[in-house]
């Protein structure tokens, strides 16, 4: 009786997967917490070290900008989960077809497979918000093919499709309730959200409370973009409170996801950050606020719980970045929103330890540390050695 009860249900099983447009997909992203591994940069550390690194912080979820070799080489074995990039430039080219998109996947993901966790591929970023409009034609036949591809190779159950937005392909975003797209967005929006419904992949925004209080400063709380003490906001059409602006913006993805017909889309940030230094236009860019950004955007995180909107989906974020990039174009902050500091030790002290040799380590030990440890006992056990020696 028990084996068949175990039949049949094998067969409803069959039976709903083969009867419905059900695609299984792939999850990217373990836990809640990750960070965006930028290197455009001549001074940081090799990946051998930056796989240390992350181990050493419990970081287990990562993206880069590329597929770059030597990365995808160095965390073999690691543990750590990747989501690679199909570079901007190379989405009109694949969008021609999944030939072209087979021999990218051939050749910068396939052979890492499965020793290295690639868990997705960002299809371009940010390219919804960019000012190209060729480029917003090409994206969506760029990600199907790529995914066609996958499917192929029969990898779509372990790597996601996905692509990051800007938020400059919002209309509005505030209050959060009032979160909608572009319309000249729109009509490359929707047809692609159709196709991330479809194989089941989230929405990714880069949401960064630093650029929106930088850009408006008089009017935006402080305390607000920093997590810190403040009265927050009221949305009074949901009649819900925000008392930080990293949810209201979450929330207004939401919204617009809404508005057009996708409420059950999960909204990830895929990039969020504070930079610690910035040139005297660019209000906030300090130490100190970089620091009480990201040490109460981890412990947010850590608590894995939702937004006002969304209390029962847990917030997923990448942090930008690991490192200051010191070839970062742009204001003085584009190079400055490290939590580490090229030659791997911390910007500031949110809880991780940076790169330290085992060497340097066990030879530094502090005034404190010599006169009440062992040493300050061996030494002195020496000395009365020598003193026996000399009367002897």
């Amino acid at each position: 009786m028990k084996d068949f009860s175990s039949f049949f249900l094998w067969l409803l099983l069959i039976f709903f997967f083969a009867t419905t447009n059900v695609i299984l997909t792939a999850h990217a992203f373990t836990g809640t917490y990750g960070v965006c591994y930028g290197r455009i940069a001549n001074n940081i550390p090799a990946p051998s070290s930056v796989v240390t690194l992350l181990r050493a912080a419990k970081i287990k979820n990562i993206r880069i900008y590329d597929a770059d070799q030597s990365v995808l080489t160095a965390f073999k074995n690691s543990g750590i989960e990747i989501v690679v990039g199909l570079g901007n430039e190379y989405l009109k080219d694949i969008s021609v077809g999944e030939d072209r998109a087979m021999n990218w996947i051939k050749e910068n993901v396939q052979p890492y497979l499965p020793g290295t966790s690639i868990r997705g591929i960002a299809v371009g970023n940010e390219i919804l918000g960019s000012t190209d409009p060729e480029l917003w034609e090409v994206l969506l036949p760029a990600a199907e093919n790529v995914y066609s591809a996958l499917h192929r190779l029969g990898l779509t159950n372990s790597i996601q499709v996905q692509t990051a937005h800007s938020e400059a392909v919002f209309a509005t975003s505030y209050p959060p309730s009032a979160g909608a797209f572009k319309e000249d967005v729109l009509q490359y929006m929707k047809p692609l959200l159709q196709f991330f419904s479809r194989i089941g992949s989230p929405f990714y925004i880069n949401a960064y409370p630093f650029l929106a209080y930088k850009s408006d400063p008089e009017h935006i709380d402080l305390n607000y973009a920093l997590f810190q003490s403040n009265q927050g906001i009221r949305d009074d059409k949901t009649n819900l409170h925000y008392d930080n602006m990293f949810e209201a913006q979450v929330d207004a993805a939401y919204a617009a996801l809404e508005k057009v017909g996708f409420p059950k889309m999960e909204v990830i940030v895929s990039e969020t950050g504070w930079a610690s230094k910035g040139d005297p236009d660019e209000a906030g860019a300090t130490v100190k606020n970089a620091k009480a950004y990201n040490s109460n955007l981890r412990k947010k995180l850590a608590k894995r719980k939702g937004t006002p909107y969304r209390p029962k989906i847990a917030v997923k974020a990448y942090v930008f970045a690991l490192f200051n990039e010191n070839l970062k174009p742009g204001p003085t902050s584009e190079r400055n929103f490290g939590l580490f500091k090229a030659d791997g030790s911390i910007s500031y002290n949110i809880g991780f330890t940076g790169l330290v040799s085992s060497k340097a380590a066990s030879t530094r030990i502090s005034f404190k540390e010599f006169f009440s440890s062992s040493y300050m006992l061996a030494l002195t056990t020496g000395a009365a050695v020598l003193l026996l020696n000399s009367f002897s």
